[in-house]
């Protein structure tokens, strides 16, 4: 039993890694894919409409396959590694539901905040930053926190694409040693624990921006 534990522990450090990665590219795509949406400028509002039908409306393990098996092949010759496909992949799929999170979130921002910024003459990036993002960001964090633990379950399917993660590694024991319970059960218990990790990391981030929001409010 001692012995599993070390590999799947590697396996659990190479999943942290595809999920910690993943969620940035994953946060970055919505704020753009959702301020995209919301853009008077048609080609942008087209281009952030299809990026997110896409992602949305195919499976992310077709997606994860044209990355790293057909981009390599003509016309494309583009060679990934299966790291980077990893974080490619999950980070734009989530990503895309994620703009739509994050577009009604902005919308939810009272109209009375745009008023305010207009009247303090705040250039329109400056009134986003100050005002709008962090009001955004606070009313997308409940769905936003399901999103990223979708993506930490969803680096399951990066095994295919012979990454070594938590479930190659659980797999790879599992042929080697036929102690299926065990190393299933621990397996389970490892995805759980980093589950947990960032249901936690979430709650400390809503608790610090909801500060932050109460402090602006009474200045």
């Amino acid at each position: 039993m001692n012995e599993l534990i070390p590999l799947l522990l590697q396996g659990a450090w190479m999943t942290l890694q595809v999920t910690f990665w993943g969620s940035l590219l994953a946060i970055v795509s919505a704020i753009l894919g959702a301020l995209g949406r919301l853009s008077p400028i048609a080609p942008v509002r087209w281009l952030a409409v299809t990026y997110i039908e896409l992602f949305r409306g195919t499976s992310l393990l077709v997606q994860l396959f044209w990355l790293y098996f057909v981009l390599p092949m003509p016309p494309f010759n583009i060679e990934l590694s299966a790291f980077s496909v990893a974080v490619i992949g999950l980070g734009l799929h989530i990503g895309a539901y994620g703009a739509e999170v994050m577009r009604g979130a902005i919308r939810s921002v009272h109209k009375g905040q745009y008023e305010a910024c207009v009247a303090l003459n705040m250039t329109p990036v400056r009134r986003f930053y100050r005002i709008v993002l962090p009001q955004a960001l606070l009313a997308a964090i409940p769905p936003g926190t399901n999103l990223l633990i979708e993506l930490l379950k969803n680096t399951s399917l990066v095994s295919l694409i012979t990454l070594s993660d938590l479930t190659f590694r659980a797999r790879q024991l599992d042929q080697a040693t036929f102690m299926t319970l065990e190393i299933f059960a621990l397996t389970l218990v490892l995805y759980f624990v980093m589950a947990q990790a960032i249901n936690l990391a979430m709650r400390l981030l809503d608790r610090r921006l909801s500060r932050g929001r109460m402090r602006g409010g009474m200045s």
